[in-house]
């Protein structure tokens, strides 16, 4: 399974957001600068986290993007469906029945050995992600990031 560059953007946005004091809030510019991405099209990213109920935002001068809850409640399987979907990567089509090789309908009671399997990676990959929160996250890094996220993070 392959996800999109946006994904790993806004994991990397959420944890940065998670290493504010709390309360403040960075703007798509800010983050933009912070990671050299494209400022629009990270914008129009972040507002999934919005929608989703991962971020809140704000307009104004002052307005930007915050957790939305404690980065203890926000897991990553819950940003990478707001930005991914929730539908699973595989998709069995049932091929075992067509063409010259095709089974008949009464060896195919069952669902495909195939499709269970790669259920079973999906819910297991799902599972794991579940298992992580941006808490977990931001306890991994060295002691001293969040206070020089927060500076770099400001600086233009």
């Amino acid at each position: 399974m392959k996800l999109p560059a946006s994904t790993e953007w806004l994991l990397h946005c959420a944890a940065t957001l998670a290493q504010l004091e709390p309360g403040a809030s960075a703007s798509a510019a800010q983050l933009a600068r912070y990671y050299d991405l494209p400022a629009p099209y990270l914008a129009k990213q972040l507002q999934d986290l919005v929608k989703s109920g991962v971020l809140t935002a704000t307009t104004g001068p002052r307005g930007g993007f915050r957790l939305a809850r404690p980065p203890s409640e926000i897991t990553l399987l819950r940003i990478v469906e707001a930005v991914d979907g929730t539908s699973p990567p595989y998709e069995c089509r049932e091929i075992r029945q067509q063409g010259r090789g095709a089974l008949r309908p009464e060896e195919c009671q069952s669902t495909c050995v195939l499709a269970q399997k790669m259920t079973e990676a999906h819910d297991a990959w799902r599972h794991s992600l579940a298992g992580v929160s941006l808490a977990d996250i931001i306890a991994t890094l060295p002691p001293t990031a969040p206070a020089r996220t927060r500076s770099r993070l400001g600086g233009s």
